[in-house]
């Protein structure tokens, strides 16, 4: 299938500037990322082509290629420049996005081959969510071998320079009249290779650890939420640059509140006498206690809102509210007494019809049309 044009891609014109280039494809990726579109094989499509678009698009000298020759200038068995375009990893895309508030950026490093990124998953009560706080976590990962300082060569000795590259790390394979460059099979693409290897890492470079790392974890989190710190996945190893650890905020169930967004909800049972005749009620909020003014004939189920009782957005933006939902509870193990009573009480309530049961009244008068249509 022929490509579209990358501008198209990205919904923008000819002459973008690189600051609404970049606004336009943070749209779009935010979007169409596939961590935010799992198992959606046409968000991740989409997600794909607006990264490859903005890849070219954000590079001066491929952007005046592609602007001259089209799609041409930057295939690379067009004999254009070229590029490489990997997954995709969340931090590629988010780390510029919300990098001020989930930590620091962290590129990929031109040349070096970059480290794995991790995942931690922490879990947290609501009130931690909501409030903020600071944890430790113990993340095993790969580190710098002490022994050979991430050389992978056995102290006293060093990597040579690879003789089938001659440390370029590609080699040229001619195939009739072309010739194709590819990564050399003896240093895999590093241009050296390592004769004695350190026993410590098995010239590998890096070792297993595991260590503690301190997460500040910025009030008004949700679920799902991922704080990124750059620098703190596996190393790259032989000089690399490190990944980076994403810690995915998973929030623990709640007791009484249940979260939207930045609302919180809560259901409170209440007996039939307090929504009949009203009253006062006080209800629990994250803040502490709060009254609560209940209207006397209130129906069961009636949701009441409070103002400013909910989270505080993560991202900036006022706060959420709280919705507290009043059930008529239905009392149990009557004595007699109460059940007389209650008798007595019924008695009263049917002897004036439908001036105190009116959505009753209203119900009986509409199943008894239902049934006389029946019969006609």
């Amino acid at each position: 299938m022929a490509k579209r044009d990358y501008y198209e891609v990205l919904g923008v014109e000819r002459n973008v500037s690189d600051g609404d280039l970049k606004k336009a494809y943070r749209r779009l990726a935010m979007k169409y990322h596939p961590d935010r579109n799992p198992g959606d094989a046409t968000a991740e499509r989409q997600f794909k082509e607006a990264k490859e678009a903005y890849e070219i698009l954000s590079d001066p000298q491929k952007r005046a290629a592609y602007d001259q020759f089209g799609h041409a200038g930057v295939d690379p068995s067009a004999g254009g420049g070229g590029f490489h375009t990997g997954p995709g990893g969340f931090g590629d895309i988010f780390g510029d996005i919300f990098g001020d508030i989930f930590g620091g950026g962290g590129r990929r490093s031109s040349g070096r081959v970059r480290g794995a990124d991790l995942r931690y998953n922490l879990e947290l009560s609501l009130e931690d969510a909501v409030r903020g706080t600071t944890v430790k976590i113990r993340v095993p990962t790969t580190v710098l071998c002490s022994a050979c300082d991430g050389s992978g060569a056995a102290p006293g000795t060093s990597a040579i320079s690879c003789d089938t590259c001659g440390g370029a790390g590609q080699v040229r394979m001619q195939q009739g009249f072309f010739s194709v460059q590819q990564t050399c099979p003896k240093c895999r693409g590093s241009g050296q290779v390592i004769e004695t290897p350190c026993s410590q890492c098995s010239g590998s470079g890096t070792v297993r650890e595991t260590k503690t790392l301190s997460v500040k974890v910025p009030a008004g989190v949700d679920e799902g939420d991922q704080i990124r710190l750059a620098g703190e996945g596996e190393t790259g190893g032989r000089g690399g640059v490190p990944g980076d650890l994403y810690v995915q905020i998973h929030l623990k169930p709640h007791p009484i509140f249940t979260r939207d967004g930045t609302d919180l909800y809560c259901e409170m049972p209440v007996s039939f006498a307090t929504l009949a005749l009203g009253g006062e009620l006080e209800i629990p909020t994250l803040d502490g206690r709060a009254r609560l003014r209940i209207p006397s004939e209130s129906q069961t189920e009636r949701t009441f809102r409070l103002r400013g009782k909910g989270v505080q957005n993560v991202r900036g933006g006022g706060v959420g509210d709280l919705y507290c939902k009043v059930t008529a509870e239905t009392p149990v193990k009557l004595t007699k007494q109460q059940k007389a009573l209650l008798e007595e009480f019924e008695k009263s309530i049917q002897a004036g019809g439908s001036r105190h049961n009116p959505r009753e009244q209203s119900w009986t008068s509409k199943l008894r049309s239902f049934f006389d249509d029946l019969v006609a």
